[in-house]
């Protein structure tokens, strides 16, 4: 499975808006999986989505023919569009569909990991963090998943509620941090809180 990262700084937010209701349609795309996101809770007009296919050749195929003319609804509503692709590894917790439905809040974090320490990195995400997240109350599922250069990783978890995410985070993250030796690992970590737009989920 591709999972498609997109972020932009929204300019014009009801036509931004607009122009996302034109995403409907993607459900009528060969390969198409589900598509989500939402505001920033730390930086104001900026836009996390989150697409999933099932191969990266019928992503292509649709980029190659339907995308421009989606696009191109709302291109004068936003800037500085950031477009990474990942190939799925695992799931944080088990059963990860790419449904945004039930999500509250998205937690994304974007890692750039040391060569000689992605195996590494790759192993603890599934031995420490993954069952740490999955054990918290309010976490619904998660995807992990890997850029195919540069030894970047995605993970992306949803959650009901902003409340059980803190918890999460106060009680267990730096904790968690030392067992797998993160700092070690990773060169640099990157990341933000969404609130889901539910309008904008296809």
């Amino acid at each position: 499975m591709l999972v498609k990262w997109m972020r932009c700084t929204v300019i014009d937010r009801s036509g931004f808006h607009r122009g996302q209701q034109g995403w409907a349609v993607l459900p009528g795309e060969p390969g198409f999986r589900g598509q989500g996101g939402g505001w920033s809770r730390r930086e104001p007009g900026v836009v996390h989505l989150f697409a999933f296919w099932e191969s990266r050749s019928l992503y292509e195929s649709f980029m190659a023919h339907s995308h421009e003319r989606l696009a191109a609804a709302h291109r004068d509503s936003y800037r500085n569009m950031a477009v990474r692709l990942f190939e799925y590894r695992f799931d944080v917790k088990m059963g990860f569909e790419p449904r945004f439905t039930d999500a509250d809040l998205l937690r994304v974090a974007h890692c750039r990991v040391h060569e000689d320490r992605a195996e590494h990195f790759a192993l603890m995400q599934e031995r420490v963090w993954n069952p740490a997240m999955a054990g918290s109350p309010g976490m619904l599922r998660g995807v992990f998943a890997e850029a195919a250069q540069d030894h970047e990783f995605l993970v992306l978890s949803m959650w009901n509620s902003a409340a059980e995410r803190a918890k999460y985070r106060a009680e267990r993250v730096e904790r968690l941090g030392v067992r797998a030796q993160t700092g070690d690992d990773v060169a640099s970590l990157t990341g933000d809180v969404i609130d889901v737009e539910p309008s904008w989920t296809v």
